[in-house]
């Protein structure tokens, strides 16, 4: 799926009421056509309803210890292996992927660690993080200790830091989409924000005014300082996209696999690499978007950010990642209960 010629910049489909069906209507025409769709009569119509949860998924508002969140539970009494869900620089609370993954089997959190405008990022450190951890692992239909994270652009460099430093957060594994280990989380996401905009002059634009946000980061061989993959104990599976625009995933996921080789920990790693992929990998069947309007933390502006890919490929990508993910997930949280 892919905007419509001619329909407004920048938009970006995503389902806030995963308790609501989204329709998707299937027409067939007499000839092949690019625009000009409701002008025309169609040979024959379906109307499709796709769900993001499976029936008798519960939701759970978590206000627990100044943390933010949602918690999807799968049907039954569990108890379940956990997933921390973490999204990206959009901020905001995005529930559909964790509604998906409980509709899996998974106890699955996400988490609101950019808002809500009260919380200052100087505050939203480690312990924020731990404390999230904390109360996914002890809720009581939550199997204790059976624990994922997952993060997808900000959120896996989110996720790779507190898998690598943390003394609480200990996972039985983790999957970063589309991250990088090269603005290493540390500290607070205030000091991880000030450490990018020391290479604020390596944004640029396209002929089409999209934000090209990949060369913020430092190269693999020359950064600063970047996290110490070494360190990190449990599998950890990469999703990365070819023609990924906003993070050097491809890159990253290859130094990070060099500096776990020589550290002795690359049999933890599984990398999957997708030509033609753009950075926002979501769930199968979310329609591609190239680019979209976007409120870059960074400059405090809103801006059309190019996250690349090609349709047909980054669909596919979207569908066997996913599928991939859902198996990594199920091997190494599920199979570990049955051990």
């Amino acid at each position: 799926m892919r905007p419509v010629p001619g329909s407004q910049q920048g938009l970006r489909i995503r389902k806030m009421d995963v308790f609501t069906a989204t329709l998707v209507h299937i027409s067939v025409y007499s000839e092949h056509l690019s625009e000009g769709f409701s002008q025309k009569t169609p040979l024959a119509t379906s109307v499709v309803e796709r769900w993001h949860v499976a029936p008798g998924v519960k939701r759970i508002n978590i206000r627990e210890e100044e943390v933010q969140g949602t918690l999807f539970l799968p049907p039954g009494p569990g108890p379940y292996p956990g997933v921390l869900d973490l999204w990206g620089a959009g901020g905001g609370l995005i529930e559909y992927r964790s509604a998906l993954l409980a509709s899996h089997g998974f106890a699955s959190m996400a988490l609101d660690y950019f808002g809500p405008k009260e919380r200052r990022w100087q505050d939203v450190d480690f312990s924020y993080f731990e404390k999230a951890y904390q109360i996914l692992n002890n809720h009581p239909v939550v199997q204790k200790d059976h624990l994922a994270v997952l993060g997808l652009s900000f959120g896996s460099i989110i996720t790779l830091g507190i898998v690598a430093y943390s003394k609480v957060i200990k996972p039985q594994c983790c999957v970063c989409v589309n991250g990088s280990h090269l603005i290493p989380f540390d500290k607070s996401l205030f000091e991880v924000f000030e450490d990018m905009k020391k290479n604020i002059d390596k944004l640029h634009v396209n002929k089409e005014n999209q934000v090209i946000h990949r060369d913020i980061f430092s190269t693999p061989s020359n950064p600063p300082v970047k996290v110490d993959v070494g360190r990190i104990k449990c599998p950890l599976l990469l999703v990365t996209a070819g023609d990924d625009q906003a993070v050097p995933a491809v890159e990253s996921a290859e130094d990070i696999e060099m500096m776990m080789e020589k550290a002795g920990n690359r049999h933890l790693l599984e990398v999957l690499t997708y030509p033609g992929a753009g950075h926002l990998i979501e769930p199968p069947y979310s329609p591609h978007f190239c680019a979209t309007n976007f409120n870059l933390q960074l400059i405090n502006q809103r801006v059309v950010m190019l996250w690349g890919g090609q349709t047909k490929p980054h669909a596919y990508a979207q569908e066997d990642a996913w599928n991939k993910t859902l198996a990594f997930l199920s091997k190494h949280l599920y199979n570990s209960i049955l051990h």
